[in-house]
């Protein structure tokens, strides 16, 4: 079994790789849940759902999120009620769908993790899709101007504004949802995906036991650097690490992850950052990591399963 933590586009790009060198139900994804949000009396889930609409071949192929052949007559209809200021985070016709069953079946009394799987089973997904905790924790970052949740960072703000803390409220009271620190202790391989490390890992790791069962296992734990030649490839994670202190970097990724990670693949160009990383007590592998075409997914795939358990540094 490969257990996989992620949240994200890169993640969703990663697992689509993995399905194809692997039996996809061999794969449990441990997703991140600090992105959720509730919008016009909606739980709104975008990792799950990225993560769902990839595997099942529905996403929209321009943005990596959201479905193919959306219309948005909803979110029309809203604003000429005069809901405009409503409608900065939009939600297609058909993506509608998947809010109203989760949130339907939440109000029930279902746990997220359960209708999770009635979602990834509706789409034809053989992987197993857990979410982080199914208590909630949401995601919340400081600014100069006031605390916005991710979401109205991200998606509002345009994540144009410098973030000063980031913290995860909800995190110390949560519990990993059941199957999570199974999958964690009993995976023969564990990987952690191409995300965000601040805001996409991050909330992973602030859920009780999940850092710890990671570091545990630190030295069968092989990570995707999602920062390539010093840029995110695609949000800002590049940024956040400078403005938390950090650096935009791949070893500035394997310093923030090396309590849980053992090794960390790194792109052909950052090529001479392995020993930066290394000396973080990080194993270094360099590969192509830009997953722009299936093929390219596969092949980075092939190479994070390649790397030989028990190989992290010290």
């Amino acid at each position: 079994m490969i257990c996989v933590v992620c949240g994200g586009v890169g993640a969703a790009r990663m697992l689509a790789g993995l399905v194809q060198v692997v039996d996809p139900s061999s794969i449990v994804a441990v997703v991140n849940t600090g992105d959720d949000t509730e919008l016009h009396g909606l739980s709104i889930s975008p990792d799950l759902d990225t993560i769902t609409y990839t595997l099942a071949g529905a996403v929209n192929p321009e943005t990596g999120w959201g479905l193919a052949g959306e219309s948005w007559q909803a979110m029309s209809a809203l604003e000429r009620l005069g809901g405009a200021d409503r409608t900065w985070f939009r939600l297609g016709d058909r993506d509608l769908a998947t809010h109203l069953y989760r949130t339907g079946r939440l109000r029930e009394g279902a746990a997220l993790s359960e209708v999770t799987a009635e979602l990834a089973a509706a789409f034809g997904l053989p992987v197993r899709l857990l979410p982080m905790s199914d208590d909630p924790v949401r995601t919340v970052l400081g600014t100069a101007g006031g605390e916005l949740s991710f979401q109205e960072y991200f998606v509002k703000h345009r994540h144009a504004v410098a973030v000063q803390a980031v913290r995860f409220e909800g995190a110390e009271a949560a519990r990993p949802a059941p199957g999570v620190l199974e999958a964690i202790e009993q995976a023969t391989a564990i990987v952690l995906a191409p995300s965000n490390p601040v805001v996409s890992i991050g909330p992973v790791l602030a859920v009780p036991g999940v850092a710890e069962a990671l570091a545990a296992r630190r030295a069968d734990v092989v990570g995707v650097s999602p920062i390539v030649g010093g840029a995110a490839l695609k949000g800002p994670a590049d940024r956040l690490l400078v403005e938390l202190g950090g650096e935009a970097s791949a070893a500035g990724v394997a310093r923030l992850l090396s309590g849980v990670l053992g090794t960390l693949v790194i792109d052909e160009v950052d090529r001479h950052l392995a020993v930066e990383v290394e000396s973080a007590g990080v194993r270094a592998i360099v590969t192509d990591t830009v997953m722009s075409t299936p093929a390219r997914a596969r092949r980075l795939a092939e190479a994070v399963l390649a790397a030989p358990a028990g190989a992290g540094g010290g």
